[in-house]
């Protein structure tokens, strides 16, 4: 096989020919490392590199999983033993994990090669990743544009083609909000269907979640069916699904009643090309023999409120245990001004603003059930712009007083499925004018993953983005 083909196959495509014997995994971890140096430089998606546990996992003998062979990154905010893991922090930059996270335990039993992280904002706090540890990541569909967060690394690698599915995780739109912004499949599972631990019972109240971002709908099923599960620690579990996920591709997906809405979910304009992709989406489904209507919930609370009260009090905690263990007043030599300012804001706030947050996401939730209970799957733009440009958002600011309004106006509408922990994707189904891609966002019920991969897999289909590549790509 020449190795200009790589591109041509998903992850499990790969993985086929590890198995086949028609390429090793040695092959294809050094196909990878070419294709990140080749491209990484002008997007800045690869931030920490150890090639040589890669080849050690090799060397070693790789588990006969789905994925036995097959290159992968980490987010760099998942515990990899003996791996440097920086969360995006200067504080952190030179930490290296002393076990494994559960998550990462799962993806190495399904047999891939972890030759590096990707880049995240600072903490994961952001819906760009724009670090001041490691600059900027960049949209290889245009590099003066972000290509979103927090997962902004894995999205920008796998559009980029380096790798046909990365790890990420989304606690307020943290997969679907890159997955838009650079034009990849990006689907957040149920609450609790994919582990935390062991450091961790639950992220974020329950609102953050982990899975992948990929090229394919197969790919990001059976990585589920790969990773998913409880865990000793669990807290709470996700209902079981019926079948492999990996099944559920390809299957009839049925009549599906389908709501959708091409409004903000605080009635405010939107961008008039986001607007029309997400008509011409609904119209798509129409021809599907979907029923579609224009309908959207409303919400009693407002979840941008609910996230920054639960969001401040984590990141508070973070920075305090950091602070304890660099023994001394951190500073914003160790963490970005924005971090700061949310442990700060956690401190002005009681007990009871935690718990009053904590009630209002259950409202939310609980009026989402309600509305999903006359429908199957809800539409809607995953970003209400196009994505962000570098430095719209500007974390190491004195004055940060432009950042709530400009997340309002990009991604009002991805947090309240954190709140409800209903699953929810974002599928690359446009592209503006300008070439950047437009996501469309479909959620279904708590619990229901198998609706929304038999849906995408239509879609994909019906309007494949597969061949459709960045103008930076390997």
């Amino acid at each position: 096989m020449a190795f200009k083909e790589y591109g041509n196959y998903d992850a499990l495509g790969l993985a086929e020919l590890v198995r086949n014997k028609q390429v090793s995994a040695s092959e294809l971890l050094d196909e990878a490392i070419a294709r990140t140096e080749k491209v990484n430089p002008r997007i800045n998606a690869v931030v920490v590199r150890h090639d040589d546990y890669a080849r050690a996992q090799i060397q070693h003998g790789l588990p006969d999983g789905p994925f036995s062979g097959v290159p992968f990154l980490l987010k760099d905010l998942e515990y990899l033993a003996d791996t440097r893991t920086t969360s995006g922090a200067s504080a952190l930059k030179d930490y290296v994990a002393d076990h494994n996270g559960t998550l990462a335990g799962r993806f190495l039993a399904a047999g891939l090669t972890i030759y590096g992280k990707t880049a995240t904002p600072e903490f994961g706090l952001m819906p760009t990743t724009e670090t001041r540890l490691f600059g900027p990541t960049r949209n290889p569909w245009n590099p003066e544009h972000s290509s979103g967060g927090s997962s902004g690394g894995a999205a920008a690698a796998v559009a980029a083609r380096i790798l046909p599915v990365a790890h990420a995780s989304d606690g307020g739109g943290s997969i679907r909000i890159p997955a838009a912004a650079s034009g990849v499949f990006g689907l957040k599972p149920t609450r609790a269907r994919t582990p935390l631990g062991p450091d961790r019972g639950e992220g974020w109240g329950g609102f953050s979640c982990n899975h992948v971002v990929s090229i394919s709908v197969r790919d990001s099923a059976a990585m589920l069916d790969a990773i998913h599960g409880p865990e000793a620690s669990s807290p709470y579990v996700a209902p079981p699904p019926e079948r492999p996920y990996l099944e559920e591709v390809g299957r009839e997906p049925g009549r599906l009643r389908i709501f959708f809405t091409d409004k903000s979910p605080y009635g405010d304009a939107i961008d008039p090309e986001v607007a029309a992709a997400v008509r011409g989406t609904a119209k798509l489904l129409e021809q599907l023999g979907h029923h579609v209507e224009e309908r959207a919930p409303s919400l009693p609370v407002d979840p941008a409120a609910v996230m920054a009260t639960i969001v401040a009090a984590n990141t508070a905690l973070t920075v305090r245990l950091l602070g304890a263990r660099l023994g001394r007043a951190v500073t914003d030599q160790d963490f970005e001004k924005l971090t700061l300012a949310s442990a700060h804001n956690a401190g002005k706030s009681a007990a009871t603003d935690y718990v009053a947050a904590q009630l209002g996401a259950f409202q939310i939730s609980r009026s989402l059930a309600e509305f999903f209970a006359d429908c199957d799957v809800f539409l809607a733009p995953t970003l209400c712009t196009p994505a962000l440009r570098i430095g719209e958002l500007n974390t190491m600011s004195d004055d940060l007083s432009h950042i709530s309004p400009v997340l309002r106006r990009y991604m009002p509408g991805t947090s309240m499925f954190n709140m409800s922990g209903q699953p929810s994707m974002s599928m690359p189904l446009a592209w503006n004018a300008a070439g950047l891609p437009l996501g469309m966002m479909f959620t279904a019920r708590f619990g229901d993953e198998a609706t929304l991969f038999r849906l995408a897999a239509q879609l994909e289909q019906a309007r494949p983005w597969k061949d459709r590549t960045p103008p930076v790509s390997a």
